[in-house]
């Protein structure tokens, strides 16, 4: 786990930090330069085009993604409606570098779309899935997490489409195994390297355990020895910048990737940064500074999605920046049932939630 420490002692722990912040340094994907090597995870439902602006405008995040993407969907939807995936909103004309993770377990598919995404929407990495848990994808699809139980399998899908999207960089990212008694994890890792893949990410739970439970940091730790050329990313349980500054430093990895902790506070990509950097981490947004951010939020997702629709969106995402907060239950409640954008608004300001953020952001250096 994140939380504990390996066989060792404070001194020695306070040189090692010292040492570690002075040789920080960019991660690379292939050519491409990931510079923080802090990574927002692809996450459904959530990491679409007005989210990512958000981050964006906050800063501290090297590579974006959107959210995942079947490539049967994709390769349904341009063959029969000659259209494309809601979930490619915005990535024509936003900033590179940015990320695409598709699913399917469908070699032929995956290349194909795969080269499309490269193709006519310039991406700068095409992730494949192997990591999801949820039941439509993994036992219904037999794609996402249920792959882990093959990995030569997984290799071949990720050599076509390595094959397919060069020189463009092809990512992988899987969870430890199906079980805590089929751990794969280092059997796939070495399939995804030889098969030409540029980096891969590692989610440390298996796929039984969802999102139950502490991440596992020594087994992510333990995959390094593994892998010869490419770039480790660890995930799991990153919900603060020390914790980031800990998976680099105690564990070894060569990036990071942040997902559920950042869905209410887009400005932890910056914090984790400059504790990257050892710099001095800044301070949360006031909760006028947050409720505005909210509120900008919803903007941009009525934008795109029109009130009612966008409205009904937003509720999900308005729970996110008020979990861990005195008097959130309340305002889910309210929130929840608003379907106009005057009453959103109203809503939010007369019951967001102003005090009581479930783990106040420590604003000195980490290694002090």
């Amino acid at each position: 786990m994140l939380t504990a420490q390996r066989q060792n002692t404070k001194s020695t722990s306070d040189v090692s930090e010292s040492k570690w912040h002075s040789s920080v340094r960019p991660l690379y994907f292939g050519s491409l330069r990931i510079d923080p090597p802090i990574l927002q995870a692809p996450m459904a439902g959530f990491t679409n085009y007005a989210f990512r602006q958000i981050v964006r405008e906050y800063g501290g995040v090297g590579l974006q993604a959107t959210e995942f993407i079947s490539a049967r969907g994709f390769a349904w939807l341009e063959r029969e409606v000659d259209a494309y995936p809601d979930r490619l909103w915005g990535i024509r004309d936003e900033p590179r570098p940015l990320a695409v993770q598709i699913w399917d377990n469908d070699p032929e598919t995956l290349s194909r779309v795969g080269a499309k995404l490269v193709d006519e929407f310039g991406v700068s990495v095409v992730d494949i899935n192997f990591g999801c848990p949820v039941k439509d994808v993994s036992e219904r699809a037999h794609s996402g997490s249920y792959l882990l139980r093959d990995p030569d399998r997984i290799g071949k899908i990720v050599e076509r489409v390595v094959s397919a999207c060069a020189p463009t960089p092809v990512t992988a990212k899987i969870r430890l195994g199906c079980t805590l008694d089929s751990v794969s994890a280092p059997a796939v890792a070495r399939a995804v390297e030889e098969a030409g893949a540029a980096a891969l990410t590692v989610h440390g739970r298996t796929a039984q355990e969802y999102f139950k439970g502490r991440a596992d940091w020594d087994q992510i730790a333990h995959l390094k020895s593994y892998l010869r050329r490419i770039p480790l990313i660890g995930n799991g349980d990153l919900d603060s910048p020390q914790m980031v500054v800990r998976a680099f430093r105690d564990y070894g990895v060569d990036g990071v990737m942040i997902a559920r902790a950042a869905l209410g506070r887009p400005w932890l990509f910056r914090q984790a940064a400059a504790a990257w950097r050892g710099d001095a981490i800044p301070a949360d947004p006031t909760p006028a500074e947050q409720l505005d951010c909210l509120l900008r939020h919803y903007d941009y997702v009525v934008e795109r999605f029109g009130v009612r629709h966008g409205t009904m969106l937003m509720r999900k995402y308005a729970c996110c920046y008020a979990q861990g907060r005195t008097g959130a239950r309340e305002f889910r409640s309210r929130v929840s049932r608003v379907d106009s954008q005057e009453a959103f608004h109203q809503t939010v300001r007369d019951f967001f939630p102003r005090e009581g953020a479930v783990r106040p952001t420590d604003t000195r250096r980490v290694n002090e």
